[in-house]
């Protein structure tokens, strides 16, 4: 009965740019119009689960309740990812950038390594970016790597610092990279689930983060990804972004953005490399 009345729950216009208005303030995230039924859907599962019957109730409840404001921009980031997503990107790290940044670092004997996930969400992503920085140190001296991974939904840091992950979603990984990087869990379940090595739990560091506020992260970083988090941000905060990060990068240092994602209409100092693919001079 109860869900049958939250399907017939309607979001009015005032209540939508309402929304909209704090989760632009607060993150970033550009909810256009287009957006109203799907947080109008992610949202009413809230309701539900609150036993509230109106999206004002909600609303007030949200603002006066800093960990369901939490819950709320976590129902309405989207997170979606798998290892080694947009491979291509994988393989100029592997074939392009890290044997001329490894032989650059050793001229200086400069031995550290830091990259950064930020829109990290369930772990994949600094997961993968950890096993190709590995891979490709291998048998090659003591190196000082870390890959910081940030996200700003606590749900989905939640999975990802456990990162233990079902069968299907570890099948990008070579056979090899599976024996080294992964430990089978034992479980009475019938999904196989695996855990990412003691050598990847303390390669790669989570932490929430909201991308619009400070960041203590204090720099150089080697190479950056953002992929797939501007789509949710307008021009302006997507300059504001791209320049941080610009300020952040080590001379030399890379950009990777998502597929569907250019810095065209975006004012940056950056060098195009190739699509989606940032270089700082």
């Amino acid at each position: 009965m109860f869900e049958s009345v939250l399907e017939d729950l309607v979001l009015s216009d005032a209540q939508f740019r309402k929304i909209s208005d704090l989760v632009y303030r607060h993150c970033g995230i550009n909810l256009h119009n287009g957006k109203k039924e799907l947080v109008r859907a992610r949202l009413a599962k809230r309701l539900r689960m609150l036993h509230i019957h109106r999206f004002e109730d909600y609303l007030d409840y949200a603002l006066n309740d800093p960990g369901e404001f939490t819950n709320l921009i976590d129902s309405l980031s989207t997170n979606l990812t798998s290892f080694f997503r947009e491979s291509q990107h994988f393989d100029y790290l592997k074939d392009v950038f890290y044997p001329k940044m490894l032989s650059a670092k050793r001229q200086q004997s400069d031995f550290r390594i830091r990259a950064w996930s930020a829109g990290c969400s369930s772990g994949e992503e600094p997961y993968s970016i950890a096993i190709s920085l590995l891979d490709a140190v291998q048998n090659q001296g003591r190196w000082d790597m870390k890959v910081l991974a940030t996200d700003i939904s606590t749900r989905v840091l939640s999975t990802a610092k456990s990162g233990v992950y079902e069968k299907e979603r570890i099948e990008p990984l070579t056979p090899s990279q599976k024996q080294r990087y992964l430990v089978p869990v034992k479980s009475n379940n019938i999904r196989q689930t695996y855990e990412v090595a003691k050598i990847l739990h303390e390669t790669v560091i989570f932490a929430q983060l909201n991308l619009m506020g400070e960041w203590p992260i204090r720099g150089p970083v080697d190479f950056i990804f953002c992929r797939n988090v501007m789509i949710y941000f307008d021009k302006p905060t997507q300059e504001k972004l791209v320049n941080r990060y610009y300020d952040l990068l080590q001379s030399g240092g890379l950009l990777f953005t998502g597929h569907s994602e250019s810095l065209t209409g975006v004012t940056h100092r950056f060098r195009y490399i190739q699509p989606t693919i940032y270089g700082k001079p």
